[in-house]
């Protein structure tokens, strides 16, 4: 976008990606040109492009802190924030330049609004439903259905638990709806989000639609897309990664909550996070950060827990799990580095050592902590004290880990054997990754596969293409067919941390 000037189609370089509305391509453009407008050269850097992810998150963890003072108190809900904020999914989302970060920051506004709403009706103003739908309605351009859907989930939920003891259950009660405002709250929703995906249709003659709903999103419903197929229940079993180090606190919280669902905050942070959670486990596409939408929610159930005098305790079984995923975690993830860097570099990270040391310090304060019941302490002592964990593991191991950075190590091995080479001239086969674009220029060709890259090197002369080693075979007698001499330039060879499989990238020119 930022290159052609084009802000309807989202395209990496000539290909189309309709996978996902403009939303984030949008923020980080703007973010792009602010830079440039004030002097400082952005446009080929990657940094730049993550801005969005990192604001995002950060008005997630404010709105958390602000919004859930009406849901949880004051108190709790800082504590609250101060546990959102170091989990390790949001950490990882906060790095890079994707959606859910900024997804989740409509998500925690809407549904701290919601909470208004829902225990306040009379007092929630037609500002703060404007507000509602209108985060919304920009969550919408960021994921398309996924913000409304969580609030809608949340409702239906309400609805049933509030209805009276006896009724039927089609009988439902919603009195905090009106405040919503939803008469003209939804046409407003609708106004954010439809002149995009009104000029998108006619730009891609109906490919986007196709694409994104026929293609993307029912075929992370129905089957596990993309190689990341997951079992029901999995996302409860990563939750002690994903959430760390505040998802022992929250497991603790979780017995005692369900025992409190008739107070009336309580049920609507259940009804939030509960059958969001649920349905993402139910879809056969597992990544990761995809519950990340609940965990504000389960934030501020466990920091009212970590707060309240006369907290339920959890069965021994459960504390002994949150017990096992904090030090585990803690210990485990700059151990795992270290063994990464061990068995693809042959080498001994000294960051990762220190990652060690400030794991078990970690662990050793948050057990001593924990047999004190100091859980409002311990709540922030870990999101401090995990600090030096991820610098170790996020700022010392994985940016020396050479294999993993396939993209320069290409860029540089193309600029040694073709110093000054076009971007143009340049074509890829097996590695369309975003980050080669900003190595080399976003002029780059992106081919399909061997006898692609063999057309392309015969079209015209002084080219040169990089072919992986699954397409090399093919590329060889494709080449052979149109009678090419092509030489073997040099190789780069890296590690696909995504598919989790180590890549061969050779260069080619015809001689």
């Amino acid at each position: 976008m930022v290159e052609s000037g084009d802000y309807v189609r989202i395209r990496l370089g000539e290909v189309e990606r309709n996978k996902k509305p403009a939303g984030i391509h949008w923020a980080q453009a703007a973010t792009v040109h602010a830079l440039e407008a004030v002097g400082i050269p952005a446009r080929g850097q990657i940094w730049a492009y993550r801005l969005p992810s990192l604001v995002g998150a950060l008005i997630a963890v404010l709105a958390t802190c602000l919004l859930g003072r009406a849901l949880v108190g004051r108190r709790a809900a800082f504590i609250a924030a101060a546990m959102l904020a170091p989990c390790m999914v949001l950490l990882v989302e906060t790095h890079i330049a994707k959606t859910d970060a900024a997804l989740l920051a409509t998500i925690a506004i809407a549904m701290g609004l919601m909470g208004k709403a829902y225990l306040s009706p009379d007092a929630f103003t037609a500002r703060q439903a404007a507000a509602f739908w209108a985060v919304l309605g920009i969550g919408v351009l960021l994921k398309g259905p996924i913000a409304p859907m969580v609030p809608l989930l949340a409702g239906i939920t309400l609805a049933v638990m509030d209805r009276p003891a006896g009724a039927r259950l089609w009988r439902l009660s919603a009195p905090w709806l009106p405040a919503l405002r939803m008469g003209w709250g939804v046409p407003l929703m609708v106004l954010f989000a439809a002149p995009w995906f009104v000029a998108i249709g006619i730009a891609t003659e109906g490919r986007f639609f196709s694409e994104a709903i026929g293609g993307d999103m029912l075929d992370k419903v129905s089957s596990g897309e993309e190689a990341h197929w997951g079992p029901p229940g999995m996302y409860a079993a990563i939750f002690g990664i994903t959430a760390f180090p505040s998802a022992w606190i929250v497991l603790r919280s979780l017995p005692g909550s369900w025992a409190d669902r008739m107070q009336a905050p309580v049920r609507f942070l259940l009804a939030w996070a509960v059958p969001t959670w649920l349905l993402f486990e139910a879809v056969q596409t597992k990544l990761p950060h995809y519950t990340l939408p609940a965990f504000p929610a389960l934030m501020l159930l466990g920091a009212r827990w970590a707060l309240d005098p006369l907290r339920q305790e959890a069965p021994a079984w459960m504390r002994w799990l949150g017990n096992a995923a904090v030090t585990g975690v803690a210990v485990g993830l700059p151990v795992v580095a270290l063994a990464a860097v061990l068995r693809v570099e042959q080498r001994i990270d000294p960051f990762a050592v220190f990652g060690i040391a400030a794991g078990v310090f970690m662990a050793w304060t948050l057990m001593r902590m924990a047999r004190a019941a100091e859980w409002g302490r311990a709540a922030l002592a870990g999101a401090i004290l995990a600090v030096p964990v991820y610098a170790a593991v996020l700022e010392g191991v994985i940016p020396r880990m050479q294999a993993v950075w396939l993209s320069p190590r290409l860029a540089a091995q193309v600029a040694a054997v073709a110093p000054g080479l076009p971007a143009d001239r340049f074509g890829v086969v097996g590695h369309h990754e975003p980050s080669l674009q900003f190595a080399m220029g976003g002029g780059i060709r992106l081919l399909r596969d061997g006898p692609a890259a063999a057309t392309f090197l015969a079209e015209a002369p002084g080219r040169i293409a990089a072919v992986n080693d699954r397409q090399e075979a093919a590329f060889r007698s494709a080449a052979a067919e149109r009678g090419l001499a092509v030489r073997e330039l040099g190789t780069v060879t890296g590690l696909n941390y995504v598919r989790g499989r180590w890549v061969t990238m050779s260069l080619f020119r015809v001689e």
